[in-house]
C-alpha cells in the first residue's frame, strides 16, 4: 500500500511540476506546439543518406521504419506499410540521435557562482527545462547531466517529467548534487565566511561521509554519483599542477559503494595524482582529462574507463575571459591538453563526447565534435565515440546510439554527409525521440 502512495504521490508531483513549467513557458511565449503523435500505422523516415555508425560507413538513399517508440527496419529501402507516414527529408543524412556525456542543465551564462546564489532552486529548474528541450532540438536525444551545483536533487523532477512526456528533452542520466570536499573545487571560498554561503556541491571528506552522501542521492533518484576528485588548476614549468581531493581509498570505498546497487561513478579530475587515483578505484569516465599519465592511460585503457575532454568549455572560457591575463591562461590550458589529447589517442584511451554545456548557451554544444575533430580525430572516430562509447557509458547499448531493429527511435537527419564535414551536425534539421517527430 505504502508503495502505491507513493507512485501516486511521485506521479501527482510530476505532472503538477509539468503543469507549472507549461504555464510559465505559455505566459512568456515559450511554449512551443507539442510535438506530432505517434503514427498508428508507422512512419518511414527518407532521406539522401543513412549513416551506419557501427561499419563506419554511408548508405545511399537511407531509410529508417519506426513503429510506436522502436526501429523495426533500416537500410536502402524498407517496407511501407499501408497507412504509414512517409516523411521525406530529401538531401539530407539520417542519423542516431547525438549524445552529449556531460553537461549542466541547471547552469546558464554568465557567474556560476553567483546563479546559484541569486535565483532559487525552483527558478533553476525552470532554467532547466528550457536547457532540455534546446538540447533536444539541437539533436541531442540523450544526456548525461554532472551535477545541479546546488540544486540539490531537482533533476530527478526534470527527468522524470521528460520520461513521462510532460516536457520535452533528452533522455537523461543524472547525478543530483555533486560531491566535493570541505574548501574543494565547488565550495564558496571567495566570500564573506560570516555570511554561510553554500557550497554548488555536497560535503563528503572521507570514505565514511562518500558512503552516506551516495546513498541519500541515490535515494533521492541519481543514476549515477559525480565527484569532484582535483582541485584548483594551475600550469607550473609546462606541467599541470592540480591537487587531488579524494585519495584511492576514498575513491575505490565510492565506486563499491556505487557498484553495490548497479551504479557507477564519474569524476571531475584534470590532472595527477587524482587522475591516477580514479582510474585505480575503476570509475567509469575521467571528465576533462587534461593531462594523464602513461600508467593513467594504460589502466584507463585496460578497464576501458571513458575520457571526456570537454574542449569546447574552455575555449569558451578563453573567449569570454574578464581579462587578457585570464584569456591567456586559459589559452595554455587549452593549448596544453590538445597536445596531451594527442598522447592519449595514440595510447588508445577510449574517448566520449561531453561539452560541460551551461557555462555556455545550451543547443550549442555540437561545436565540441567540431573541436575534437581540429584536435586530431577523423569525423568518424569522433561519431563512434559519442555515439558507441556515449551509449556505453550512459548505459543504454544496445538501445540507443546506432539505428538498428529493435532500438529507440531516436533519429535525427543533418544536411551533408558528417563523415566529410563534422560541422553539419550544428545545423540539424530533423529530431525524433521515442517515435515522436520534435523538429521538422
Amino acid at each position: 500500500m505504502m508503495a502505491n502512495i507513493m507512485n501516486i504521490d511521485s506521479h501527482l508531483s510530476a505532472t503538477v511540476f509539468g503543469f507549472f513549467v507549461f504555464c510559465i513557458l505559455l505566459s512568456a511565449g515559450l511554449a512551443q506546439a507539442p510535438p506530432a503523435p505517434k503514427s498508428t500505422q508507422g512512419v518511414v523516415l527518407h532521406a539522401s543518406r543513412l549513416l551506419e555508425i557501427e561499419g563506419g560507413r554511408i548508405i545511399a538513399p537511407g531509410e529508417v521504419l519506426v513503429e510506436g517508440d522502436r526501429i523495426v527496419e533500416v537500410g536502402s529501402g524498407v517496407k511501407h506499410p499501408a497507412g504509414a507516414e512517409i516523411i521525406d527529408l530529401g538531401d539530407c543524412t539520417l542519423m542516431p540521435g547525438m549524445i552529449d556525456a556531460h553537461v549542466h542543465l541547471f547552469l546558464h551564462p554568465g557567474a556560476e557562482d553567483l546563479q546559484t546564489i541569486e535565483e532559487s532552486v525552483p527558478q533553476r529548474t525552470i532554467y532547466a527545462v528550457l536547457a532540455a528541450r534546446d538540447d533536444l532540438m539541437a539533436g541531442f536525444t540523450a544526456e548525461r547531466d554532472m551535477g545541479t551545483e546546488g540544486a540539490g536533487s531537482a533533476d530527478t523532477a526534470v527527468r522524470n517529467a521528460i520520461n513521462q512526456g510532460l516536457i520535452p528533452g533528452p533522455r537523461l542520466r543524472i547525478s543530483g548534487n555533486a560531491v566535493d570536499i570541505l574548501g574543494g573545487h565547488e565550495d564558496a571560498i571567495r566570500y564573506n565566511p560570516a555570511q554561510h554561503v553554500l557550497s554548488n556541491a555536497t560535503y563528503a571528506n572521507n570514505a565514511d561521509e562518500l558512503v552516506t552522501v551516495i546513498r541519500e542521492q541515490l535515494k533521492e533518484g541519481a543514476d549515477f554519483i559525480k565527484i569532484y576528485e582535483t582541485g584548483p588548476d594551475s600550469i607550473r614549468e609546462g606541467r599541470l599542477s592540480t591537487p587531488y581531493q579524494y585519495t584511492e581509498a576514498e575513491l575505490r570505498a565510492a565506486v563499491e559503494e556505487a557498484a553495490r546497487v548497479g551504479k557507477r561513478v564519474a569524476v571531475h579530475a584534470m590532472g595527477e595524482p587524482g587522475t591516477l587515483y580514479a582510474a585505480r578505484a575503476g570509475v567509469a569516465s575521467i571528465d576533462h582529462a587534461n593531462q594523464l599519465s602513461d600508467e593513467t592511460m594504460r589502466l584507463m585503457r585496460e578497464k576501458q574507463i571513458f575520457a571526456v575532454p570537454t574542449f569546447t568549455i574552455a575555449e569558451y572560457f578563453a573567449q569570454h575571459a574578464p581579462s587578457p591575463e585570464q584569456a591567456e591562461r586559459e589559452q595554455q590550458m587549452i593549448d596544453l591538453h590538445v597536445e596531451e589529447f594527442h598522447k592519449q589517442l595514440a595510447a588508445g584511451v577510449p574517448m566520449a563526447v561531453g561539452s560541460d554545456v551551461g557555462p555556455f548557451p545550451h543547443g550549442t554544444q555540437a561545436r565540441e565534435f567540431v573541436l575534437m575533430v581540429k584536435c586530431g580525430m577523423t569525423p568518424l572516430a569522433v561519431l563512434q565515440a559519442d555515439l558507441l562509447n556515449g551509449a556505453k557509458l550512459l548505459g543504454w547499448q544496445d538501445r540507443i546510439g546506432a539505428l538498428k531493429p529493435g532500438y529507440w527511435a531516436d533519429v535525427i537527419a543533418v544536411p551533408g554527409n558528417p563523415l566529410d564535414d563534422i560541422t553539419v551536425l550544428e545545423r540539424v534539421s530533423f529530431v525524433m525521440k521515442d517515435g515522436v517527430v520534435h523538429r521538422r
